[in-house]
């Protein structure tokens, strides 16, 4: 097994939005990266998308040797496994794809190399069922967009050995992530399942006539997603406390949560919702998607400096 500070050559196996995001983040930390995918299109999608991220990647401060150049393109899928030191798997959440997808790539990839799944889904115990090795498999869940997002959870499956999960979470981090170790599968993982909670309370919110769209997101970004980036929910309610902490805040507001306020069964997706949604977002000050992604990208990096500053003076 490699020693995860000393691996070098990532191959990504799917060149989607996930996928893509990987190979510009591998390709911005210095490795050597081979992509492979099935779509005809796939090497000038990627390309664009590498080019479009560059930018924000260079003004962050690639690694020592970071370059586009370092990206080859397979014309197998063996082919793009065969060197590798480490894969990592990001093809469309189709369980039976998933699965015969992973077997292909467990029969081709040398012996004791990690193989990562970018699942946001599916367990790695279901996922692996097919492998002849499942004992590497594990899953890392990144954010969108990868190469930009530090967050990636790291767990394995019912047949997965542990020392296995441990490389990956070791790779990753010298990768530049920052790497959420779980203890054991959960459905959705940690940040998923938070994040649909409150998907599911705006559908709610906005299917009836409760709130717009544009009222939801406002109410984050100039409300409590503003303490988020330092202190996560729990830390935030802590402090909420006061003094007395998250004991005083449990003791005071406990009670209120047996009122009423969340509805945390999914509203059904009618045509009416799915409208008042899509036309909720189309509403955006006139801004595309490609204007759209470059403005959060630019937020997202002034964030991660700001946090980095307050981080390096404490």
């Amino acid at each position: 097994m490699a020693d995860p500070e000393r691996i070098r050559r990532v191959a990504c196996v799917g060149a989607g939005v996930i996928g893509g995001g990987w190979v510009a983040h591998f390709l911005a930390r210095g490795y050597q990266v081979t992509a492979w995918d099935p779509a005809p299109d796939h090497r000038e999608r990627l390309q664009r998308l590498v080019d479009a991220a560059w930018p924000a990647l260079v003004e962050l401060g690639p690694a020592e040797g970071a370059s586009r150049d370092n990206l080859t393109f397979a014309s197998t899928l063996d082919e793009a496994v065969a060197g590798a030191e480490f894969v990592q798997e990001s093809a469309p959440e189709d369980l039976d794809l998933k699965r015969d997808l992973l077997a292909r790539i467990d029969a081709a990839t040398p012996a004791e190399v990690v193989i990562s799944s970018s699942t946001s889904g599916y367990g790695m115990t279901e996922m692996q069922r097919d492998c002849p090795n499942p004992q590497r498999l594990v899953v890392g869940h990144p954010f969108n967009p990868p190469y930009l997002i530090p967050l990636v959870e790291v767990v394995g499956g019912q047949r997965t050995e542990h020392r296995f999960v441990e490389q990956a979470a070791r790779f990753f981090e010298a990768a530049g992530k920052s790497v959420i170790t779980m203890d054991r599968e959960v459905p959705g993982f940690i940040a998923n399942r938070l994040q649909e909670a409150m998907w599911r309370e705006a559908l709610h919110m906005v299917a009836e006539g409760e709130a717009t769209v544009e009222q939801i997101d406002t109410s984050i970004t100039e409300g409590p997603g503003l303490r988020w980036p330092l202190f996560g929910p729990c830390l935030t309610f802590h402090l909420a406390g006061g003094e007395g902490g998250m004991a005083h805040m449990l003791d005071h507001f406990g009670p209120s949560l047996k009122s009423p306020w969340t509805r945390l069964e999914a509203p059904e997706l009618t045509d009416e919702l799915r409208q008042r949604m899509v036309d909720g977002c189309a509403d955006a000050d006139g801004r595309d998607i490609a204007e759209l992604v470059a403005e959060r990208d630019r937020a997202v990096i002034a964030v991660l400096r700001a946090m980095r500053e307050i981080r390096s003076a404490s």
